[in-house]
């Protein structure tokens, strides 16, 4: 779909970026209007624990890793470089001021629902930008989801999490078909979550 200004931007902790992931990124590039994901790293989730969170670079690294053979794809390192912790709103904010002519929509499942209204000026956030919500688990989209703001995105649901993956390991379990080939073999030489 050529001629969309649209850049999805795909935040997350990618501890570790998945299949899912990029399952998700390849529908939106192949089934919406949006040709390029940003799959812009966060440094800690305000929302999340940070004690299992590895290190900014390595997870960065892994993403660089999972998508350097897709010109569709691109990774962002701009959280790192913002106050911590980073809210979604202040992200936003400095992409429009660097990439102006850029239209920005905010790829996210449906598990942010619940609490998207602890989000950081979460009502701007839906007056300023759109956001293609794809199937999670643990979401009830009838919530907040009928705003004019969220477009469901009829993405196959993809029960994979980097929890789960992160737990496997832990239990020595074998998950290399979890993750892309370079990815896993970086995990495995760095012994990533492992106990």
């Amino acid at each position: 779909m050529s001629g969309s200004s649209k850049t999805g931007l795909f935040f997350g902790s990618f501890n570790p970026i998945h299949n899912g992931h990029l399952m998700i990124a390849g529908y939106i590039v192949e089934y919406t209007d949006i040709d390029h994901v940003w799959f812009v790293v966060s440094p800690q989730n305000p929302l999340k624990d940070k004690a299992s969170l590895l290190a900014d670079h390595h997870r960065l690294a892994m993403v660089n890793m999972a998508i350097e053979d897709d010109t569709r794809f691109r990774s962002s390192n701009i959280e790192f470089k913002m106050p911590k912790p980073s809210y979604t709103i202040d992200t936003l904010t400095w992409l429009g001021e660097k990439f102006p002519t850029r239209e920005f929509v905010l790829i996210a499942g449906t598990d942010i629902l619940p609490t998207f209204h602890k989000w950081k000026n979460w009502e701007e956030l839906l007056r300023q930008y759109r956001f293609y919500l794809y199937p999670r688990s643990g979401s009830e989209p009838h919530l907040p989801g009928n705003h004019p703001a969220f477009t469901f995105i009829d993405a196959p649901f993809v029960s994979v999490s980097s929890s789960l993956i992160r737990k496997g390991i832990g239990e020595g379990k074998d998950m290399r078909y979890f993750l892309p080939d370079r990815v896993w073999k970086y995990v495995k030489e760095m012994h990533f979550y492992e106990k």
